[in-house]
């Protein structure tokens, strides 16, 4: 077709186009969130009371284990900070026998996915295999949790790469607004306020002693439990779980120590708004971080707080995320999220905007914290209701997912057929119910601000928003003088 030809087929093409995509299109309307029912969680125990928390998951042939200790860094002696995320770190770093290079190529060779890991609230050890490996992979995931070998120089070798992360933090606008916020809501005297991983002091004071009495202490059948997911019966599983974490495999019979460390006090609520203001030249960036204390996961207010937070910043379409980035385009993102724990954890709103906008995003920020305050239309309430009931079922589709969802229960000591009635307290929530939570929880005038930017470029902007005494601070006041 010649050139002039093949143009004119394309205008008319594109006019066809056009003015098909100009017609009103009928659209059925959505109708209400399928009813999904979780998978009901089977508990056992096994001969030395460590209880087991089972989901048969048939199909795709694959099984998670996961050995659940509550014992994270609110555990944490004084003075021994970063001690069970250290622990954590070094029990698949060799064990049973095995050196850290052995472990990593007998996992490897079974193609299974085997970790260890610490948190606030807890210490886990985590297992994905085939089912064909079960046995296999069972053995080895024994070995790392109650058998790790904590080598002097897998010690050392991590001790050296925490140092290292802890330098590199003060480098990390987000890190030290974290730690910040942290140290405000919750005061050094509360685990919630302080950093999980430790100090550059703490870290460098740690011995392999330490370690170990960590781990003995936390690991013991009545300060744990085993989360099984996937293609296998109880008939099959249960036998193998007790040959390997019944009180004849359990070291000395799992009595261990007593953990130093693990109460949480009750959190005093901020009572007024104040501003801190972390000075960190030439920042191209001002992290904002607006928190109070929030609500523990036991809460009965929980389903009305998840709808509350998806309207106001949990979802993309969000109060805050829409007029932050996609209308004023101050940002990438901005959102907030409650930290529900077994004492209440943290309310945070939260961005990282360009310095030159710093007040008119602070501004915004407060102008959504006053306005969810007031009543949610019914189309926006229905939307955000819909979006967490629909969203629901996902994680359930994998063994990973699942067995993720079954151990917070356990963690957060809710009863196992919590999840039963999720979807239908969601879409419970009124406008009321709205009004009521936002009312207690979501206070902007007793608040902390805590804001990590260029001190020069920004301060007189923010003062003039006067939103409260506005305290500021240098790098080293909030991390600690550099080592």
């Amino acid at each position: 077709m010649p050139r002039p030809a093949r143009l004119a087929a394309c205008l008319v093409l594109l006019a066809l186009v056009g003015s098909a995509g100009a017609q009103t299109v009928d659209r059925p309307a959505l109708g209400p969130a399928p009813a999904f029912q979780p998978p009901a969680v089977e508990r056992f125990e096994l001969s030395n009371g460590l209880p087991v928390l089972f989901v048969p998951k048939a199909g795709v042939p694959l099984v998670q284990v996961d050995l659940l200790v509550k014992a994270g860094a609110v555990a944490d002696p004084e003075g021994r900070g970063g001690l069970a995320s250290l622990t954590a770190d070094l029990m698949d770093e060799g064990a049973g026998g095995r050196t850290a290079l052995e472990l990593a190529d007998a996992v490897d060779y079974l193609g299974i996915d085997l970790t260890s890991r610490a948190d606030l609230q807890s210490l886990q050890v985590r297992l994905h295999t085939p089912v064909s490996k079960l046995d296999s992979a069972l053995a080895l995931f024994a070995d790392v949790a109650l058998r790790p070998t904590f080598a002097e120089a897998e010690l050392e070798r991590l001790r050296a790469s925490r140092l290292t992360s802890l330098a590199q933090r003060r480098d990390e606008s987000r890190a030290i607004a974290s730690v910040l916020v942290d140290q405000t809501l919750y005061g050094d005297a509360s685990p919630y306020g302080r950093p999980t991983s430790g100090s550059p002091a703490s870290v460098g004071a740690l011995t392999r002693a330490d370690v170990e009495a960590f781990h003995d202490a936390a690991v013991r059948p009545g300060n744990a439990a085993l989360v099984v997911v996937g293609a296998v019966d109880r008939a099959a599983i249960a036998p193998r779980l007790e040959a390997l974490f019944g009180a004849a495999a359990w070291p000395e019979g799992g009595a261990g120590g007593a953990l130093a460390g693990g109460a949480v006090p009750e959190p005093t609520q901020v009572t007024g708004r104040e501003v801190y203001l972390v000075d960190k030249p030439g920042a191209a960036q001002t992290v904002v971080r607006i928190g109070r204390v929030g609500a523990a996961r036991s809460t009965p207010d929980y389903a009305a707080l998840q709808v509350l937070n998806t309207i106001l910043g949990g979802s993309f379409t969000s109060r805050l995320n829409q007029n932050l980035r996609e209308t004023n385009g101050y940002t990438y993102g901005a959102g907030s999220s409650f930290s529900f724990r077994p004492v209440a954890g943290p309310f945070v709103a939260s961005a990282d905007v360009q310095t030159d906008v710093t007040g008119p995003a602070l501004a915004e920020f407060f102008r959504e914290l006053d306005g969810i305050r007031t009543r949610v239309p019914d189309e926006e309430l229905a939307k955000a209701r819909n979006y967490l009931a629909l969203s629901f079922p996902e994680p359930f589709g994998s063994v990973r997912g699942t067995a993720a969802l079954v151990g917070a229960l356990y963690l957060d000591g809710l009863p196992l057929d919590a999840y039963d009635t999720y979807t239908r307290d969601v879409l419970a929530v009124t406008a009321d119910d709205l009004e009521r939570v936002a009312a207690e929880y979501v206070d902007p005038a007793a608040v902390a601000v805590v804001l990590v930017g260029d001190r020069a470029t920004i301060e007189d902007e923010v003062r003039a928003l006067d939103l409260g005494p506005l305290q500021t601070l240098t790098i080293d006041d909030v991390l600690g003088p550099q080592e």
